[in-house]
């Protein structure tokens, strides 16, 4: 970052440098700042002494990353460096111009460095190789029109000392397009036998898509997000594993898994598990965009949280969580600030199990719908969470049910501990089971094989649920037939074989 708070420059040589103390500040704001970490070092850029690229850990080579990933080319980069060893060579530099020029030199030298190692002739892409490592250090943002291409089987670590964590900008993309046989695996950099919740940031991606709160600024300056594009799109994540993520930003107050902030139907997102995540395993705000085969683990809040507009759809779904700390299976908002903003959270959802712990004393409510949120909710298995099963609240989110903009059907809801319809606070009158039971939802034991072992969960439902008659999705290219109830069919296990259980 450009050192602002330095002894400043004499009156005459302000005047003589200011055009370029202003353009180092643009650099510094718009460039691709790399810190890399090496074994070595190398004199380049007019004397100026430069890291290695790659830094060897145990065998492993490592590429790390910190600051932006933009879309700007070698040739700019080139011309850029040239203009400052141009002016290093004026002998009128004041001490501080000097040390600002030399420390922009450097900076852009790093960029340069890195293009040559992971971008090819086409300038807006960067391409992570199965070939090295990653280290996120610190807050990585792709932005200003750069695509970062992730390739299957690529280990990208969240440096621990420096909270990192990847955001992926507005009108620039992620391309994560991993295999069954080789997912993307986004963790913490901790030792084997050491991983916790908490110890990375996690992958944060801000979208052009509306949300009820226009164009507004995630969580810890992690950009703006929202506009007037329902299909914007922000790239691929297909077998992809988020872990261990979730770091906090002030009390209380900790990142997501995967933050989708106003993210667009455009965006491609399956076969994606967040594990242990010390917030909310993903969450939406607004936006359109579509989730299929996703799987949320031992998250410390919600397993899925939306607010803000959300009007996307999901597909096979199924969370589990971990007694020793967990809230809600889903926490569906509207806005706190007003229940009735536009456009409604109003998502479409079909086959979900979404399971508790109560062998634990956290795990509350298997959905939790309020604030004025609306949706369709269908095939669902909700089992073993400590409060109930199913609770509306607020006077906002009964008129949505009463007016059949709130359906949930066609789904079971078995052994949540203080019923699995209900609310502990005063609901208004509103009757849970008799909105429940009114839709062909039932209370019975749908059989599922294992779904409360943590170390090898299996999530197949039993013929037990076949009790219930499965809800057909809707026929319009995003839903897949599915004549079962819940997340999973009995025939295929998609949960196998590419996630994880591992709890250190």
């Amino acid at each position: 970052m450009l050192n602002t708070g330095g002894a400043p420059a004499s009156t005459e040589t302000r005047g003589v440098y200011q055009n370029w103390l202003f353009l180092l500040l643009a650099i510094f704001t718009a460039s691709i700042t790399l810190a890399f970490v090496g074994c070595g070092s190398d004199e380049t850029e007019g004397g100026l002494i430069l890291e290695e690229a790659v830094l060897d850990v145990d065998g492993h080579q490592v590429v790390v990353l910190h600051g932006n990933l933009t879309a700007r080319d070698d040739s700019e980069l080139s011309q850029l460096i040239e203009d400052m060893q141009l002016s290093l060579k004026d002998e009128n530099l004041t001490a501080y111009a000097r040390q600002e020029l030399e420390g922009a030199l450097n900076q852009l030298s790093y960029e340069r460095q890195l293009r040559s190692l992971l971008s090819t002739s086409d300038s807006p892409n960067w391409h992570l190789s199965a070939t090295y490592e990653y280290l996120l250090r610190g807050a990585v943002f792709v932005k200003d029109g750069a695509i970062l291409t992730i390739a299957p089987g690529v280990k990208i670590y969240g440096e621990q000392a420096t909270n990192g964590t990847l955001i992926i900008a507005q009108d620039s993309k992620i391309m994560a397009d991993g295999t069954p046989d080789a997912p993307i695996v986004m963790s913490s950099d901790a030792f084997e036998g050491s991983h916790a919740r908490g110890q990375w940031g996690g992958l944060i991606i801000n979208g052009n898509a509306p949300t009820n709160q226009g164009v507004t600024f995630g969580e810890g300056d992690t950009g703006a997000f929202g506009g007037n594009n329902p299909e914007d799109s922000s790239g691929i994540l297909r077998y992809v594993r988020i872990q261990y993520a979730g770091i906090e930003l002030s009390p209380d107050n900790e990142l997501n898994g995967i933050s989708f902030q106003g993210v667009g139907s455009g965006t491609i997102v399956e076969h994606v598990q967040v594990h242990m995540n010390q917030d909310d395993g993903i969450e939406m705000f607004g936006g359109t965009v579509n989730l299929k085969y996703v799987l949320v683990t031992g998250a410390r809040d919600d397993s899925f949280d939306w607010t803000d507009g959300w009007t996307g759809k999901g597909q096979f779904w199924v969370a589990q969580q971990y007694g020793d700390d967990a809230d809600n299976g889903f926490e569906v908002d509207n806005s706190s600030k007003d229940n009735e903003a536009t456009p409604r959270s109003a998502a479409t959802i079909f086959n979900v199990t979404l399971i508790g712990d109560p062998s634990g004393p956290e795990s509350d409510n298997g959905m939790l719908i309020r604030e004025g949120a609306a949706g369709i909710y269908a095939n669902f298995i909700v089992t073993g969470f400590n409060k109930v099963g199913l609770d509306i609240n607020n006077e906002a989110t009964h008129a949505q049910a009463d007016s059949g903009q709130l359906v949930v059907k066609n789904s079971i809801f078995f052994e949540n501990g203080k019923g699995n319809f209900g609310d502990e606070k005063e609901d208004d009158g509103f009757d849970e089971a008799a909105f429940a039971l009114r839709n062909g939802n039932k209370e019975t034991d749908p059989g599922l094989a294992d779904p409360f072992n943590k170390s090898a969960p299996n999530f197949t439902p039993g013929a037990g649920a076949k009790a219930v008659s499965p809800a057909p999705p809707p026929s319009d290219g995003f839903f897949e037939p599915a004549d079962f109830i819940g997340g999973v069919s009995p025939s295929n296990n998609w949960t196998s074989g590419w996630t994880t259980s591992e709890q250190k």
